[in-house]
């Protein structure tokens, strides 16, 4: 058989077509078939298979694949049926046998044309070497310049959405400290006004006048000026003190930036978070906190404080004007967890993928920088730890914060 097509011209001989086939599997089918007499022959009339000598009266079958006989298949006469069924068997595993080899050739062809493209085209690489790594390098000069200046934009609006949490709370801390503020003022204006009442009487005292003194004492109702004076001053105390408590709340804020790590109790971070947070949950949300005694944890507070307000402003968004927030905090071998659990409107499963992304939020443009959540997951794995979360839509979420005691194991 000859095969042509644009890439060979080459004939096909039985031999080659029957290369793939074991010659003792064959011959043992034909003796089955045909019995011990048959010859299977080569169109030169050679012996591959069977009998050597030339049968007395036998049948011959050609073996074609297009119009040239490739071979043929001797068997006696009175097997002549058997013969033609064993033949078309045999043709058929020819083409089988000859669409492989047309496949291999046209492949190893192609391969041989491909490999010759390569080398010339590696040749022309190699003409243009120096150009291309001449290229390189200042392609490699202009990315790190990019990426000098990405990396600054990026501590930037790390920077801008650290301040931002903290400037959130800028309007309720001033809420909070204008009222012991307001009251404290105009208690000194009553403290100022008793005390010109009590200098009225330091005359009457020193000329002895009793009398007089007696009926300017009850005109002037000082019995009650005397108890409602020291009224005043507990309340200015007690109002003095509560800015006293704001200012070191918020004090955790104030140094955000301060790379020195301190050996702190947790559950004393949360709590002047919720303090410094009070003023921004509104009275349908109720906030738990269940506060274990867990070991002290050398950090930075400033940024784990970051962490903590991030997450409960996240949960204060989700939970709107009613709901619950509990703060629970846990200590297991080697390890704190501080839990956030809202039951607000939940997370769905495609936003959950891109929760920690950069710049991703779900609210409107300037409602949020979508950094808030990946501050938190910076931090915490800058702490050794990790941050999770569960949530289902409408459902609630669950924020799970693990903070190993020691960074080193």
């Amino acid at each position: 058989m000859q095969l042509r097509n644009d890439h060979f011209d080459r004939d096909f001989t039985l031999t080659e077509l029957l290369a793939g086939m074991s010659r003792e599997r064959l011959a043992r089918s034909l003796d089955t078939l045909l019995g011990p007499d048959f010859r299977l022959l080569t169109a030169r009339s050679e012996v591959l298979l069977g009998t050597v000598e030339p049968l007395s009266v036998a049948c011959r079958c050609e073996l074609r694949l297009d119009i040239e006989p490739l071979g043929f298949l001797e068997a006696p006469v009175t097997m002549q049926p058997q013969a033609q069924a064993c033949a078309s068997l045999i043709e058929l595993t020819m083409k089988s046998a000859a669409r492989y080899l047309m496949a291999s050739h046209l492949h190893e062809n192609n391969v041989n044309e491909n490999y010759k493209n390569l080398l010339l085209q590696h040749e022309a690489l190699l003409k243009s070497e120096l150009q291309y790594k001449q290229l390189s390098e200042e392609l490699e000069s202009r990315v790190q310049a990019q990426v000098k200046i990405i990396k600054q934009a990026e501590r930037q609006l790390y920077q801008a959405e650290k301040m931002a949490s903290v400037g959130q709370l800028a309007a309720g801390v001033a809420h909070e400290i204008n009222n012991p503020i307001g009251f404290i003022r105009s208690n000194l204006g009553t403290a100022k006004a008793y005390v010109q009442n009590f200098s009225q009487l330091a005359p009457l005292i020193k000329s002895g006048a009793v009398d007089q003194l007696a009926a300017v004492w009850n005109e002037g109702d000082m019995d009650f000026v005397l108890e409602d004076f020291s009224s005043l001053l507990n309340e200015s105390i007690s109002g003095a003190d509560r800015v006293a408590r704001i200012v070191a709340d918020l004090k955790g804020f104030s140094n955000i930036d301060h790379t020195e790590e301190e050996v702190i109790s947790i559950s004393d971070c949360i709590t002047s978070v919720c303090n410094v947070a009070a003023s921004r949950i509104p009275a349908g949300v109720h906030l738990v906190m269940q506060l274990e005694q867990t070991p002290p944890l050398r950090c930075r507070p400033g940024h784990l404080n970051q962490v903590f307000l991030n997450l409960l402003l996240n949960a204060l968004q989700a939970v709107g004007e009613q709901g619950e927030i509990r703060i629970r905090t846990e200590s297991i071998t080697g390890v704190i967890l501080v839990h956030v659990i809202d039951t607000g409107i939940g997370i769905t499963e495609e936003n959950m993928l891109r929760i920690f992304d950069p710049f991703f939020t779900t609210h409107d443009v300037g409602h949020g920088t979508g950094l808030g959540l990946t501050v938190c997951r910076d931090i915490v794995q800058a702490h050794g730890g990790s941050i999770v979360v569960e949530s289902k839509k409408n459902e609630g979420s669950h924020f799970t914060v693990y903070l190993p005691l020691d960074r080193n194991t």
